[in-house]
């Protein structure tokens, strides 16, 4: 039994496109598994599954002559007189792979009278590797997928209960129900607590999920961290991600932070720009129509999991609810926020759907009319009030149905 990720859509729809795909993403968030679903389901028997971190694997590529890989890959049960499909995970622990990637892509089937193509699907722990580690020459070539912990709806699909609320936000504050609502509160409730990793959304027992969490930050610190970045001072890059995680959904000011945590603004951007390529946290811009009168260059910061979040960061519910509104609105499209320098805000903005949203633990009339008022002076199409708390009063959306 496997559960429905919506990235299996767009892997299922590019098994016969020409181009390689990679996956990326955080560890522990499915990758892996995702191209196991896909590679069981292709019914070509000439496809292969290998783990590049795995060194007994790496031994496939690490050939001179890079036709020589053929007469490695037959040992897997790979032939070049037919189309093959290779699926090769975790490709950051070999970075030379990716010149015999390109090789072998552009030279499927030389020799043979009909060349049969060679379909890639790749997966990585970080775009902050992978920015590097794919030269402009696979221009073209590629298309890259990124993969999150879960949403609140595949959070749903994870614990059996499948739910389809879909369609514009209009239709979502048109479509909320009380019922549902209450059926799926203590649903939320876990969501909000323990996020959406895989292996920590699928354990039972609260310690059980807090040792997934762990494992998930050791991990990241030990594969990540030590073995990607250069930093020497790894005690200095934890200390600053515990100060990130007790700010999120404010704005940054990097002087400050690099005071607070003793260091220089040149490794406070250094550090800042490692956890966004590894996908801990994410960064968001304002939205500006008049340098005059909003706030521009300060960036506020969300976070990629509210399990880890409040687990390590023992933040209020109030930022739990905002970063897993976030969360849940980008796969929307961009997202930014607004904030005039008299105070006057939006916490989220949807620029590709001209749509305003307010994070509100109980959100009210009034808490309407004001961001109705300044969606509109914004020009805005619309704006909402995403509340923690069911209310009949139009113009508020659950946000469990974001």
């Amino acid at each position: 039994m496997h559960f429905e990720r919506k990235i299996l859509k767009n892997l299922r729809e590019r098994i016969d496109t020409p181009e390689i795909v990679v996956v990326t993403g955080m560890r522990r968030v499915g990758k892996t598994t995702a191209l196991r679903i896909i590679h069981d389901e292709i019914p070509s028997r000439n496809k292969a599954f290998i783990d590049i971190e795995n060194p007994i694997d790496q031994r496939i590529f690490e050939e001179k002559d890079f036709n020589n890989i053929w007469a490695n890959l037959q040992t897997y049960g790979i032939s070049n007189r037919e189309k093959a499909y290779l699926f090769l995970d975790e490709i950051q622990a070999m970075p030379t792979i990716v010149k015999a990637v390109k090789y072998l892509y552009d030279h499927a089937g030389e020799g043979t009278p009909a060349p049969p193509q060679i379909k890639f699907f790749l997966t990585g722990s970080s775009s902050y590797y992978l920015k590097n580690l794919f030269p402009e020459s696979l221009a073209g070539r590629k298309r890259i997928f990124d993969l999150h912990p879960l949403d609140f709806e595949e959070f749903m699909i994870f614990k059996g209960q499948p739910r389809t609320i879909s369609g514009p936000f209009s239709a979502r504050e048109r479509g909320k129900n009380v019922v549902r609502f209450e059926k799926e509160r203590k649903f939320y409730d876990e969501y909000l607590a323990w996020g959406g990793f895989p292996q920590v959304v699928l354990a039972d027992d609260p310690r059980d999920k807090a040792a997934q969490l762990n494992d998930i930050i050791k991990s990241y610190f030990e594969k990540d961290v030590r073995l990607i970045s250069d930093f020497r001072q790894i005690n200095q890059f934890r200390d600053l991600l515990l100060l990130l995680l007790k700010r999120t959904g404010s704005r940054l000011d990097v002087t400050k932070l690099a005071s607070e945590a003793s260091l220089s603004r040149d490794t406070v951007y250094s550090y800042l720009a490692f956890l966004q390529g590894t996908y801990v946290i994410d960064l968001i811009l304002p939205y500006t129509l008049n340098r005059d009168r909003e706030i521009s260059g300060a960036k506020k910061v969300y976070v990629c999991d509210n399990g880890f979040l409040n687990y390590f960061g023992k933040v209020d519910e109030g930022a739990l609810l905002e970063n897993a509104v976030y969360l849940n609105l980008r796969q929307h499209g961009e997202v930014r926020y607004y904030q005039r320098r008299t105070g006057r805000e939006l916490d989220f903005i949807l620029p590709g759907l001209q749509t305003g949203i307010e994070v509100k633990q109980k959100g009210d009339a009034h808490d309407v009319r004001r961001v109705s008022a300044l969606g509109q002076s914004l020009k805005l199409r619309e704006q909402y009030v995403v509340t923690r708390e069911f209310r009949e009063i139009p113009g508020l959306i659950p946000a469990q149905d974001i």
